[in-house]
């Protein structure tokens, strides 16, 4: 994590965040583990997921624990989100027809169901206050949910960027403006700040899967004209930026035969590209009673709501919880220095204004619904393309309000 304090007064400090596309064999073992919740939860909201994916040369491994009223076919939906991902002809180095799926699921552990267990879930969105109360985190841990003012999605440049690069080697891919693009691909951006504002796009480097018979030269050139200058600012390039393409020179074998995969294993790909803390838990195949998850959704959308509201311009909130306990044991906040009431006032205010008991989150984010698979890959917060609740700013006014801004 960067020295925050340290970025918001120097003249000159450079930040480098990376993402990965969708068909990173890591991503792709998060997809499969967010596509079996999806499936699971649209018939049955109330069940609880815990799905972890491992994959390797032609063999995907679907573990875990599901506690659930309704049926999936899980090997079917591992083979159908590898397909959608492109992975689906053995020249790209895995075949989603002909790999071997194996499937281990046992039920939730009676002795955490125990913590969760003490009353109704939110099913209609009226459960009473002592209801909500009695129904306690899934497990110990701490989130962290942060947001900036430096972009328009109130995250870092360096992710934002990093994250559409990515999304954008999807793109050509599957529209056919680059066809020799295969699934797998990594970008990682630096961009340098002056006194915590982006300043300039320092480095890109972009590396992405390809047909064999393509040269380094095309891909170089294509992948800076469709890719590069599609996506970051003619304004943040210039004469001194160093950009990357497949800088080891070649990169045909890729996916799960050229890596093994595992489902949470790009924490930082998914949160704020190493700018802010993270909590430790991954997000991908856990049910919104995981406060892993929901906790650390509900964490952005306070941070996001609190910077949108003028409170600060940077913003960086943990919280923490117990197993079996309702109420968070911590909240702390960091605001950077670019706080306008002190830091004390503004945990007073998210603890009148936000309701942050497990039961609470899943009902105030609306999370029993099939919206996670879309968060697997290229980010899980800044995202104005998915359904994600956690990134409304429906209570910045009122935020302001309170704090005596307006």
């Amino acid at each position: 994590m960067t020295s925050n304090t340290t970025f918001m007064t120097s003249p000159q400090y450079f930040y480098t965040s990376e993402s990965v596309t969708e068909g990173h064999p890591d991503k792709m073992c998060d997809q499969v583990s967010d596509a079996v919740l999806d499936a699971i939860i649209a018939d049955d909201p109330d069940a609880r997921v815990a799905c972890e994916v491992a994959m390797t040369t032609g063999l995907i491994v679907v573990m875990g624990e599901i506690t659930t009223s309704t049926y999936v076919d899980i090997a079917q939906l591992a083979r159908e989100t590898v397909r959608g991902i492109g992975y689906d002809r053995a020249k790209y180095g895995f075949d989603c027809d002909t790999c071997g799926v194996i499937v281990s699921i046992k039920e939730q552990s009676a002795d955490i169901a125990l913590g969760v267990d003490k009353a109704l879930e939110a099913k209609t969105g009226e459960m009473s206050d002592a209801e909500i109360d009695a129904i306690g985190a899934g497990d110990q841990g701490m989130m962290i949910g942060f947001a900036c003012n430096e972009t328009l999605e109130y995250m870092p440049l360096s992710i934002v960027l990093a994250q559409r690069l990515c999304k954008r080697l999807s793109t050509v891919r599957k529209n056919g403006a680059l066809p020799y693009l295969r699934p797998d691909g990594k970008s990682q951006v630096t961009v340098e700040y002056a006194y915590g504002k982006p300043k300039r796009v320092d480095a890109i480097v972009v590396s992405t899967q390809h047909a064999p018979e393509i040269s380094q030269a095309q891909i170089r050139q294509d992948v800076i004209d469709q890719v590069i200058h599609a996506v970051v600012p003619a304004n943040m390039l210039d004469e001194k930026t160093k950009i990357f393409v497949n800088p080891t020179g070649r990169f045909v074998t890729g996916g799960p035969l050229g890596d093994s995969g595992l489902t949470g294993r790009k924490i930082i790909v998914d949160t704020y590209g190493g700018v802010a803390r993270h909590g430790g838990g991954a997000f991908s195949g856990k049910d919104p009673t995981k406060v892993d998850r929901s906790a650390a959704y509900m964490a952005r959308y306070i941070a996001k709501n609190l910077v949108a509201a003028g409170l600060a311009e940077r913003l960086e909130l943990q919280v923490s919880y117990g197993i079996g306990i309702a109420h968070p044991l911590s909240l702390a906040v960091e605001t950077f220095g670019t706080g306008v009431i002190p830091d004390a006032k503004i945990v007073e205010l998210i603890r009148e204004m936000f309701d942050l008991r497990p039961a609470a989150i899943i009902r105030d984010l609306r999370l029993r619904r099939p919206i996670f698979q879309a968060t697997a890959a290229y980010g899980h917060f800044g995202r104005t393309d998915i359904d994600a609740p956690w990134e409304a700013i429906d209570k910045a006014e009122a935020l302001r309000e309170a704090a005596g801004l307006d």
